[in-house]
């Protein structure tokens, strides 16, 4: 299962002046696109019960075949919670590990902002109340 496709991604990413897709072979940017899938599939539309063809789940696997173009199987890479962590003091440099709300297996992944935020407000994100 992929979503979207290539085409649309590079007129996607050339929106945003971004050319890579557009100058990557055939063969990778497929690779990208699918490694991407299997990441908004495992980490969000199964999560959420999202259908195939919602328009965040398209952009969202847009923006993460993006990371995974520059640096293939980014997000296959894991994390300990202890890795987080924001610079603190430069002088004697130190850093302080910061909690990023995310726990489990989640906390051990890579995340992106702008993939998050278009997911903001689904069942599985919040604390929503929902009203039938």
């Amino acid at each position: 299962m992929i979503y979207g496709n290539i085409i649309d991604w590079r007129s996607y990413a050339l929106a945003r002046g971004d050319n890579a897709p557009t100058a990557a072979s055939d063969p990778d940017a497929t690779a990208s696109l699918q490694r991407a899938s299997d990441y908004i599939r495992t980490r969000y539309v199964i999560r959420l019960g999202l259908a195939d063809d919602d328009a965040n789940v398209i952009e969202a696997t847009y923006i993460a075949a993006g990371y995974d173009l520059a640096t293939p199987n980014f997000w296959a890479t894991t994390f300990t919670p202890a890795q987080a962590k924001v610079l603190t003091k430069v002088d004697a440099i130190q850093w302080t590990v910061i909690d990023g709300g995310a726990s489990g297996m989640d906390a051990q992944l890579p995340t992106s902002p702008a993939i998050d935020a278009l997911f903001l407000g689904k069942r599985a994100y919040g604390f929503g109340g929902f009203v039938v």
